[in-house]
């Protein structure tokens, strides 16, 4: 089994209730849950590690006051620090959860926007077999540029794009880049329907990636399951029963116990079980990321 690296972020959550949110011009009492470090890389790293594989984190630490969260919080994980770059404090972003475990979010970038070539030089991309990235750190021009440029040094990579709530701010430029044979695709409904019309059909989309690929492409639809298309053929797999209390982190969970079943050589189906298994884990507790015991 070859190794997992994780590109993107980790970031510092602060997780408020909620009863709905606001409209323009609207004052709604919240109350403050906890402070959290996720960041869907974070997240799906962590998923990795619940699912007993290891996986390499490229999440950049930065200097500042969130920075000293994130940093604390992988010395107790015990996840290795791979980068370390004092131009910028790491991000940070408010997430409002709703009564019904829904989320949305309000974030403020840091150093995770600020990818350098040089920052790739301090790993061997070469040793692993499967990456994971966020549509998240693919947003800014520069360092979709710096990211996309360094992975495709190396064609044999397997690469997971989980297509984010940002999938709409890519440019056509870089999606091109993405949408190319060998990259799997993973999104819940509403992500992967931007990448088609408004006539077409998620399952119509998504045959439709798969074609372009030749790769996995895998629907997220909340307590329904997930939908996935594989060499030209349409499945679902049920979602697991289970109480909501919040759905931060949930597709990247998702991610990550994907990535574990096909990094040790699971069928798909099976893949997919684990990783609903997971999400479903997730979106029982408080915390936006699956941790060890």
């Amino acid at each position: 089994m070859g190794g997992i690296l994780v590109i993107g972020a980790a970031y510092v959550d602060v997780v408020v209730d909620v009863q709905r949110l606001p409209q323009s011009g609207e004052d709604v009492p919240g109350k403050w849950r906890r402070t959290q470090v996720g960041g869907s890389a974070f997240n799906v790293q962590r998923a990795l590690t619940y699912a007993g594989t290891q996986a390499a984190l490229l999440a950049p630490v930065g200097r500042g006051q969130h920075a000293t969260i994130v940093r604390e919080a992988f010395r107790r994980l015990q996840i290795p620090i791979l980068l370390e770059d004092d131009r910028a404090d790491n991000g940070w972003d408010v997430s409002f959860v709703e009564a019904n475990g829904e989320r949305a979010f309000l974030s403020i970038s840091g150093v995770e926007r600020y990818w350098q070539a040089e920052w790739f030089d301090r790993i061997a991309l070469d040793t692993y077999d499967y990456v994971y990235l966020s549509g998240y750190e693919l947003e800014d021009p520069q360092a979709a540029a710096v990211i996309l440029t360094a992975l495709q040094r190396y064609p044999r990579l397997s690469i997971l794009f989980d297509t984010s709530p940002r999938i709409g701010q890519l440019s056509s430029a870089v999606l091109q880049q993405l949408i190319r044979p060998g990259v799997m695709i993973h999104g819940n409904v509403v992500e992967i329907q931007r990448l088609g019309t408004p006539t077409e059909t998620y399952q119509t989309i998504a045959k439709r990636l798969n074609a372009l690929t030749g790769a996995l492409v895998v629907v997220t639809l909340d307590a329904q399951g997930c939908y996935y298309v594989d060499q030209g053929v349409g499945r679902m797999v049920p979602g697991e029963a289970t109480r909501v209390v919040n759905t931060i982190g949930a597709g990247d969970t998702h991610c990550g116990g994907l990535l574990a079943g096909l990094a040790v050589g699971q069928p798909v189906d099976a893949a997919i079980r684990q990783a609903n298994q997971l999400a479903a884990q997730v979106v029982a507790q408080r915390g936006g990321a699956l941790e060890v015991d």
